[in-house]
């Protein structure tokens, strides 16, 4: 059984089983209800997190979801039993629905409550960060698929108020819960302007407005179309040289007209392209990068491990801020394998890395120090850039949201799936400063990205800080702390001995009406015959 700090708890009150005052997982009858009639149906996406309710239930017909799918009933409790649904707080009371029956995902559990016991009494129960962590911990099955079994909830220890004060404890906590989910909300609308903020330093700075004033004063500085050239003169020369290399390597004499092989990189079609402040020019990704690929997923034996030598990069450790920095991969691959067909994928400090397969796209990171080689799968895309276009502020390009437009736009959808070709990746046109230009847009950036993340750290504490408020509330409420006691209300040890001896009646009743239900089968038999 599991157990929690029950011992202090009011005289009037009582503990007892989740399975003593609710029926768990409890069986419809199905046998009268028409293909044709309509349900509702809820989908794991429509609970919110952290008990935040119901979205709009789906409307479907019986004969779509009589099979595979869990019943329910309005006031019944739903709670997600799979990882990380459950941890995330995926617990609500379904509320008053239009359809009477109810339909929805495998992965739930659904607990009805015995008269007497409020729906909300158990709901709020489940949604204690001690009930979650025990649940966790019972937990069975495969990695990304562990659930809490049934009998977690049927053993499950909880504390009976008498009804009466269930009632005015749930009336506290809708008010108190209710304020506080007010408050969360006014952070999360901060937030989330804080991200419409920092998406406009992005464009900012990408079109010259942080660095309006430095132009100002600094009008003798070589313009970005002289740097420009000199980049693609040193690509052309640095081809030739490699090519000289290879036959000289191989005996042979250069034919005639082999320069003439050299491919241009793309160029920008800037018909639809917005005018760039004085000194600044258009460039394609392929002309500003010596490099541009993308990388390899191995597998079977040779697939990233716990340990090893070179770390392996996924979409998942690429950052989403402004810092362009990523978590050291849980991942790693070997050396030789590095060396071998992973080749192409490796990836050194100060390589510009993009996740270039849906969803999420444009997640923009910077290979950092750590490690004088790193490795990367299928999904991310490498950007090394040249000399004279800073990595940093080429990652800043990438990171805007009018090139990730620009370059959806142009993407393929496989499955609902976005992703971007390398071809599309070599021919983003990147808006080009000269280059003391880039360090003077860079260090604006910086500072206010630096009060970005000031103010977003400010709002996760605040934000902590609340559902650690939440849970202290929820504690207060289960120990009785939240609300006077009534002397005067029935006990609870009263309204359990009650449920008992409904229930007693109950299945009473259902036991001779199978037994009924066989003797009259029996008769119709005998007839027959």
């Amino acid at each position: 059984m599991s157990t929690f700090d029950l011992q202090s708890l009011p005289s009037e009150w009582k503990t007892s089983t989740l399975s003593e005052i609710a029926e768990i997982n409890p069986r419809l009858q199905r046998s009268s209800i028409e293909d044709s009639t309509e349900v509702n149906f809820v989908p794991m996406r429509a609970v919110e997190p952290d008990g935040g309710g119901l979205t709009k239930p789906e409307v479907r017909t019986y004969g779509e979801v009589k099979k595979g799918f869990t019943s329910f009933l309005s006031n019944d409790v739903i709670m997600a039993k799979i990882t990380p649904c459950m941890e995330n707080g995926k617990t609500t009371v379904v509320p008053n629905l239009p359809y009477e029956l109810c339909f929805g995902s495998t992965e739930f559990h659904v607990v009805r409550a015995e008269r007497g016991i409020l729906p909300s009494w158990i709901a709020n129960f489940l949604l204690q960060h001690e009930v979650r962590r025990a649940a966790q911990r019972r937990m069975t099955g495969g990695v990304g698929q562990m659930r809490v079994p049934e009998d977690f909830l049927a053993e499950l220890s909880i504390p009976v108020a008498p009804a009466g004060e269930q009632l005015r404890i749930s009336d506290a906590l809708d008010e108190l819960l209710s304020d506080l989910d007010a408050a969360v909300e006014a952070l999360t609308r901060a937030r989330n302007k804080l991200s419409q903020y920092r998406a406009s330093v992005l464009k900012a700075a990408v079109r010259g407005d942080l660095t309006t004033e430095w132009r100002k004063k600094h009008l003798d500085v070589e313009p970005a179309s002289t740097l420009l050239q000199a980049i693609l003169k040193r690509r052309r020369e640095h081809w030739e040289l490699e090519q000289l290399r290879r036959f000289k390597a191989n005996g042979k004499n250069p034919p005639v007209n082999w320069k003439g092989k050299y491919k241009e990189p793309a160029v920008p079609d800037t018909a639809n392209l917005p005018i760039l402040p004085t000194g600044w020019t258009w460039a394609t990704a392929e002309q500003l990068c010596d490099f541009i690929t993308k990388g390899t997923t191995p597998s079977g034996a040779d697939a990233p491990a716990p340990t090893g030598e070179i770390p392996f990069i996924k979409v998942q450790h690429l950052s989403g801020d402004n810092s362009f920095l990523f978590e050291n991969s849980p991942s790693y691959v070997s050396r030789g394998i590095n060396d071998g067909f992973l080749a192409r994928s490796k990836v050194f400090p100060g390589d510009v890395l993009m996740n270039i397969v849906g969803p999420p796209l444009g997640q923009v990171s910077i290979v950092p120090a750590d490690f004088p080689v790193w490795n990367i799968n299928q999904a991310i895309a490498i950007f090394r850039s040249v000399r004279g276009i800073d990595n940093r502020y080429l990652a800043l390009c990438l990171s805007t949201h009018s090139l990730l437009v620009h370059a959806l736009k142009r993407a393929k959808a496989t499955a609902g799936q976005v992703n971007l070709t390398l071809e599309i990746c070599r021919e983003l046109p990147i808006p080009v400063p000269p280059m003391d230009e880039q360090a003077a847009i860079l260090e604006a950036a910086d500072e206010q990205f630096s009060t970005i993340q000031h103010l977003a750290g400010d709002l996760t504490v605040k934000r902590e800080a609340a559902k650690a408020l939440r849970q202290s509330i929820l504690r207060h409420a289960f120990s009785g702390k939240l609300v006077q006691q009534d002397p005067k209300e029935e006990h609870a040890s009263e309204l359990l001995s009650r449920i008992a001896a409904e229930r007693g009646a109950r299945t009473s009743a259902a036991e001779k009406k199978t037994v009924s239900h066989g003797l009259a089968s029996r008769r119709r038999k005998n007839r027959v015959k």
